[in-house]
């Protein structure tokens, strides 16, 4: 609401003088005028959607009263118009001199990061989407600088911080204590002729109980109603019966291909679908142990009922199928060999995603998780094998944003998110522990790109606190486009997988490839400069220190 300067009445909407109430002109006075009687200053509101800081303005009248009231009207707006430019170039040379930084000078920094929420009962009132907006800078106060030298202040601060400190693993017992069904429904033995952790499980339904009708994965998704149908169709013709009972064959995974995204795991696992000895779960990604297990099913829809093991395992039915098929074969029964049908499954999030962690276990290791997804893994099957894809991590994270952003994606737009995500992580670093950081799903949520998936050797250094090193086989795309022939043959080696005939090979080792950029995404071009030079600045020191846990400069990227 505007006054006039002159008679300090309401104008009304056309905001014409004339129709100025009652008083005006050189003989109106403070006294009987209805809105400053008994004040000796006039109220000026500007425009609060540019200038917060200057919600109110006091623009005295002693001196003024005896002016014609056009002229008093265009000085006082003058004057305004001045000092509200003083006070706004004051302002942005401050915000820029300073790089938005600890709050000096006029305004504070807008990526100053909350503490974190430590209470899962959060989640009652307040959804993954909410705790994003809660969290993220106000778009009118972000600063997205393309000075080179300002954001590589941002980037030295962040590496000063950087430690890799060897986390403690929990025991076994602590485990059971926060995962009591899951530890109630997998054995610790399996069977001893089978290279996966299989066994048989007692089925109690009879002939018009449907198996499925409760599995998660099928409830909510058309996609895998198909997959189920066809199960129901044969799951009667596959149950092992023995004495007046019926059992099922139940089997977890021989190896995962457990990340990372944008690396080339789609077409890793498309390839080694094709070899003959290999299954997959009925659904490539099914983030069970990451996502679904916690009832996530979308990020930005908050928690659902949580997936219980069962609908996990249920995955694996058409795999367990067909081996149950060869362990009940006369050969193995006579000669006691191991069947060659091994099982996988392909979630990409399963190396880095532990975000569900603080909403469901108790935050005592000041921003750390307690738990990771790699601690129950391992506790069911300690010789699981683990297959990891990694590639230049500046490259990744921008095919990670033109594959996820949905709107306006442009090399430009994709640097001002950089900018942005590498302030909010300053801010994060600064407060808390590097895997506190890495960890933490409101932070994770609130930057704009996915940062923390480049820093492979965080995550992998916790994956080796569980797991041997021979364990783990760590590829890299670059290599894998360049000489496919070359890395098929190393993951089948670290497999096991027998030999293949050359036309099987060449099946598998000439397909196109999966997964690749799509053309309007190719038509953007390449980011910035400035931004790759930034990104590798970010992620130069944590590509080292991969260098050197996995002997090989190669993942110091340095010719890409």
């Amino acid at each position: 609401m505007r006054y006039c300067i002159n008679c300090c009445i309401h104008l009304l909407p056309n905001d014409l003088h004339r129709q100025c109430f009652t008083c005006r002109g050189p003989d109106h006075s403070n006294q009987k005028c209805p809105v400053c009687r008994g004040e000796s200053k006039i109220p000026l509101y500007t425009d609060s959607k540019q200038m917060k800081w200057l919600a109110v303005l006091e623009v005295r009248t002693d001196h003024c009263e005896s002016w014609n009231g056009f002229f008093c009207l265009r000085k006082g707006k003058l004057c305004s118009l001045m000092f509200g430019l003083i006070i706004m170039t004051l302002v942005m040379v401050s915000y820029i001199l300073t790089g938005a930084k600890h709050g000096l000078l006029l305004i504070p920094s807008p990526f100053h990061y909350g503490a974190f929420a430590s209470n899962p009962s959060l989640m009652d009132n307040e959804s993954l989407s909410d705790m994003k907006d809660h969290y993220q800078p106000s778009k009118m106060n972000v600063s997205y600088v393309k000075d080179y030298p300002s954001i590589k202040l941002i980037i030295d601060t962040i590496t000063s911080k950087i430690e890799f400190i060897t986390r403690q693993r929990p025991d076994l017992e602590e485990l059971r204590k926060q995962e009591p069904h899951m530890f109630s429904v997998i054995p610790n033995k399996f069977l001893p002729n089978s290279k996966n952790p299989c066994w048989y499980e007692e089925y109690r339904g009879n002939t018009t109980t449907d198996p499925y009708a409760t599995n998660s994965y099928a409830l909510y998704s058309k996609r895998f109603r198909i997959i189920f149908d066809y199960l129901r169709k044969v799951f009667w013709n596959h149950l092992y019966h023995y004495k007046d009972k019926h059992y099922r064959l139940r089997c977890l995974p021989h190896f995962y291909i457990i990340g990372q995204p944008k690396c080339g795991t789609t077409d890793l696992y498309d390839r080694l679908r094709l070899h003959p000895d290999v299954r997959f779960s009925a659904i490539k990604e099914p983030h069970w142990w990451t996502r679904k297990r916690f009832g996530i099913i979308r990020l930005r829809d908050g928690f659902h009922d949580r997936y219980p093991v069962e609908d996990y395992l249920d995955l694996f039915d058409l795999a367990a199928h067909q081996i149950q098929s060869v362990l009940q074969s006369d050969a193995v029964k006579e000669r006691g060999r191991r069947n060659n049908i091994i099982i996988g499954e392909a979630s990409a999030s399963t190396m880095w995603d532990n975000n569900a962690w603080i909403f469901f276990y108790d935050n005592s290791t000041e921003g750390e998780p307690p738990f990771l997804i790699q601690d129950f893994i391992h506790a069911f099957q300690p010789n699981a094998k683990l297959i990891i894809m990694l590639r230049d991590p500046v490259e990744r994270l921008y095919s990670d944003y033109l594959y996820f952003a949905s709107a306006n994606k442009s090399a430009e737009d994709f640097h001002e998110k950089v900018a942005e995500s590498l302030q909010l992580f300053e801010s994060c670093v600064l407060d808390y522990s590097l895997r506190a950081c890495v960890y933490n799903n409101t932070l994770n949520n609130a930057m704009p790109v996915r940062l923390q998936v480049g820093l492979y050797v965080v995550y992998l250094l916790d994956w080796l606190t569980v797991f041997n090193k021979d364990q783990i086989l760590v590829l890299r795309l670059e290599d894998h486009a360049s000489n496919m022939r070359y890395t098929m043959h190393v993951v089948f080696q670290f497999l096991d997988l027998g030999p293949l005939s050359e036309k099987q090979e060449a099946l598998i080792t000439k397909s196109p490839a999966s997964n690749t950029r799509r053309p309007e995404d190719r038509s953007l071009g390449p980011m910035l400069p400035t931004t790759k030079a930034i990104l590798r600045d970010f992620y130069r020191p944590f590509n080292t220190k991969l260098a050197q846990v996995l002997f090989d400069d190669a993942f110091l990227w340095k010719r890409t």
